[in-house]
């Protein structure tokens, strides 16, 4: 093995998607958040057809910790939107795939209170009954905090409501353990960091560019956006090669 592919298998993808679904007309600006059904499904296809599996992030930690390898790629929806149900689960079973939905623990069936004024449109979240078919379905649920916040900009006392706060609303919904977390924004440093961990999570995304270096920080995870107008040569080359990181280390330059 070369130096190269070394430092490739020790690199593991971890796709952020928002919506799975045709973006709306009415949609004002971020149109990039939604990835349709038929490009989602094409992007799984090549995971498999390369010999891929997608997990999610509970299924991943074995090997984000070093201690199993192989090809894998994490698949993670921020916010917990209906359309994550309606069309990303039934490709994800299709391919014997497992994924993470971070859900705003606070807006449990109700809508993106967050950004809906910005992007001009409400997005409907998934109900309880939907976050248990989610689980059923052999997806997994992680917490986004109660109400989407930027936390560094929380005091101590908000910080422990949204990030331990949200774990507990969602383990009541399910019935199960919520160990997986990710920070709204990106919107992080090491106190946020510390609550997190000090809550019990396994481990935490942000929104910083990069794939996952196999033994680094499990609190300050980089992930792979795919955005709509990504095409399937975009997706490969973000998902396979170091462009992702390279492109986070030229903009701190």
């Amino acid at each position: 093995m070369t130096a190269q592919q070394g430092q490739q298998a020790q690199a593991c993808p971890i796709f952020m998607y928002h919506n799975v679904a045709q973006a709306p007309r009415a949609l004002k600006r971020w149109r990039s958040l939604y990835v349709s059904p038929g490009a989602f499904a094409r992007q799984m296809w090549l995971l498999k057809r390369l010999g891929y599996t997608g997990l999610s992030m509970s299924d991943a930690m074995p090997y984000l910790r070093g201690e199993q390898h192989g090809r894998i790629a994490v698949i993670t929806l921020d916010d917990g939107y209906v359309d994550n149900l309606q069309f990303a689960m039934p490709v994800l079973q299709r391919y014997g795939f497992t994924a993470t939905c971070y859900v705003v623990s606070g807006s449990i069936g109700r809508y993106n209170h967050w950004d809906a004024e910005k992007l001009g449109i409400q997005k409907p979240l998934m109900t309880p009954a939907q976050l248990r078919a989610w689980h059923e379905g052999g997806m997994e649920i992680g917490a986004h905090t109660r109400s989407h916040p930027r936390l560094r900009q929380c005091s101590d006392t908000q910080l422990h409501d949204e990030i331990a706060g949200s774990k507990t609303d969602l383990e009541d919904v399910l019935g199960a353990p919520v160990t997986q977390f990710c920070y709204p924004y990106g919107d992080m440093d090491d106190r946020v960091a510390d609550v997190t961990r000090a809550s019990g999570y396994a481990a935490a995304t942000t929104t910083r560019r990069g794939r996952a270096i196999i033994g680094t920080d499990l609190w300050r995870l980089p992930r792979v956006q795919v955005a709509r107008h990504h095409i399937l040569p975009q997706f490969a080359m973000r998902a396979f090669t170091n462009y992702e990181n390279k492109r986070y280390e030229s903009g701190r330059a």
